[in-house]
């Protein structure tokens, strides 16, 4: 109230709402400002306090800065467009108004296809027609052409996107497995599902149909979003293809009269959990359910006999997974760090669970199912609890998180080295670790049978000079990251850090940095990033 503030407001769709929020600023005349965005020149007005606002409006690019985005989406330089394609490309371009969203999905279209042939370019310019003023409407009707040019199973993972909030920022990991979960992706041409699902992904991206938000030291993409505009038609396409519900109030679906095959339910603080499904409508033809949100409860999972996917990500709700055990077709489990919950004390049962993330930051203490090692198909665990003798029987784990060597067994430390098609392992050690220095010793040796590792995370306490193996490996490690947390470091470079010829990224903590330190460095021939603190 006696301060100045800045507030920003993204995407107000009509003046009632506006009219609401604007209640909550003081007018305290500190000098304060609210900036907000829209895509309607009322609402633009509206926001304006006693018309003493200024409307900065959005103007399309102009012909040049046009013209260099489209071809250079497609062929990289308008130089480089064949001669007899160059009618028809800037007639097609005409048709995008100067939009960059128009220009750019077009664009993308067109390049993904990787086809110069006139007639298919003549194609896309009459499923135009007459766009020549673009409107919204117009660049509807772009979005939903490069939808329609879609292979089936680009249109399928596509839609499932819609799933998610609004402006919620979707890991791309996490949607892969989803993909792989629900059956959208299969084996082709020789690549496992796991190649597939980020082919899949990055064709998405490639055809700038998902926006990319987040990317790692290699440059792919590891966290996205969906265009207000292209989440508008997913929810069209949606509804005619009955693909997804959205479910924000129980009387949303009452009564509805086909058998929804998945749900994304979205919840307040007000709602409540287990009455926001009706008890009279059929939930068994459910594949997916994805809560998000704030509720103090969930509903009963029985009632999901076929589900595949679940995802929980609720601030401080209370989970009931009584029904876990009974659900033979999940595939998938995501649970918030945030809930309060209780697991099964067998979920052997669960033998096509892939995926098992429960949060490596979770507080949650609790005893841990042991039969958890008889998952056969089980390939990406994150927890952070103890994990149960038996671990070296998990053969079809790809990704560990959390391991912590205070906690686990040395069975277990040395068990690990048979987890050999291991590709994300990330190693803690809590504190009052017992034998710490045998600890290391075993866990070193286990490290050196973990060929296929990739990505190596460490977050320890003091000096781990003997993390790794100290004599050259058999065989060339694939490690491509490397990444050491604050609390833990090396007194030098180790000279095995040489040995890893495929790393990429490269972030540890050394107490000196010498010569032969920086020679070592020198000779990793792919290093692309690299974060050392001295």
């Amino acid at each position: 109230m006696f301060g100045r503030y800045l507030i920003i407001i993204d995407d107000i769709w009509d003046v009632s709402a506006w009219d609401i929020i604007k209640c909550a600023f003081p007018e305290n005349h500190l000098g304060s400002r609210v900036i907000t965005t829209t895509r309607i020149q009322v609402v633009a007005k509206a926001c304006c306090f006693h018309g003493h606002g200024h409307i900065l409006e959005m103007k399309p690019l102009n012909d040049k800065y046009s013209r260099r985005l489209f071809f250079g989406r497609i062929f990289g330089s308008e130089e480089a467009c064949p001669l007899h394609l160059r009618d028809v490309s800037v007639e097609i371009l005409k048709k995008c108004g100067s939009l960059p969203l128009a220009i750019v999905t077009i664009s993308s279209m067109l390049a993904s296809e990787d086809s110069i042939q006139k007639e298919r370019w003549e194609h896309v310019r009459s499923c135009l027609g007459s766009l020549t003023n673009l409107t919204l409407e117009g660049v509807r009707r772009i979005l939903n052409l490069s939808y329609r040019e879609l292979p089936l199973h680009l249109k399928t993972c596509l839609l499932y996107l819609g799933m998610y909030p609004e402006d919620y920022i979707i890991s791309r990991y996490d949607l892969e497995r989803q993909w792989m979960a629900e059956g959208f992706v299969g084996k082709e041409n020789g690549q496992d599902c796991v190649k597939v699902a980020s082919n899949y992904f990055n064709e998405l991206v490639n055809r700038s149909l998902i926006q990319p938000v987040k990317f790692d030291s290699r440059g792919s993409v590891t966290k996205c979003r969906i265009h207000d505009m292209m989440l508008d038609l997913i929810l069209l396409k949606s509804a005619e293809e009955n693909f997804f519900t959205i479910v924000d109030d129980s009387r949303a679906i009452t009564g509805l009269d086909y058998k929804m095959r998945r749900l994304s339910v979205r919840l307040d603080s007000v709602s409540n959990g287990q009455a926001i499904l009706p008890k009279n409508t059929a939930m068994s033809h459910i594949r997916s359910v994805m809560f998000f949100g704030s509720s103090e409860s969930t509903p009963d999972l029985l009632q999901f006999k076929f589900l595949r996917v679940l995802v929980i990500n609720l601030h401080r709700a209370k989970v009931d997974l009584s029904g876990l055990s009974k659900l033979y077709q999940l595939r998938y489990l995501r649970i918030s760090r945030f809930c309060f919950y209780q697991l099964p004390t067998h979920i052997r049962v669960l033998q096509n669970l892939q995926t098992l993330d429960l949060g490596r930051y979770s507080n949650m203490r609790q005893d841990f199912p042991s039969d958890i090692v008889h998952l056969p198909h089980l390939t990406h665990l994150n927890v952070g609890s103890e994990l149960f003798d038996g671990i070296g029987n998990m053969k079809s784990l790809r990704h560990l998180c959390a391991f912590d060597l205070a906690v686990n067994t040395v069975d277990n430390i040395k068990n690990i080295g048979e987890l050999t098609n291991l590709r994300y392992l990330f190693i803690s050690c809590g504190p009052h670790a017992d034998d710490t220095e045998r600890r290391m010793d075993v866990l070193r040796s286990s490290l050196g049978k973990l060929r296929n590792l990739e990505d190596l995370i460490v977050s320890m306490r003091g000096s781990i000079d003997g993390l790794m193996p100290l004599s050259p490996a058999p065989t060339p490690y694939r490690l491509d990251r490397f990444v050491m947390f604050r609390n833990c470091w090396f007194s030098r470079i180790p000279s095995w850090i040489g040995e890893l010829r495929n790393l990429g990224e490269l972030n540890l903590l050394v107490c000196e940095l010498l010569n032969d330190g920086v020679g070592i460095l020198s000779e990793l021939p792919v290093l692309t990033h690299l974060d050392i603190d001295i």
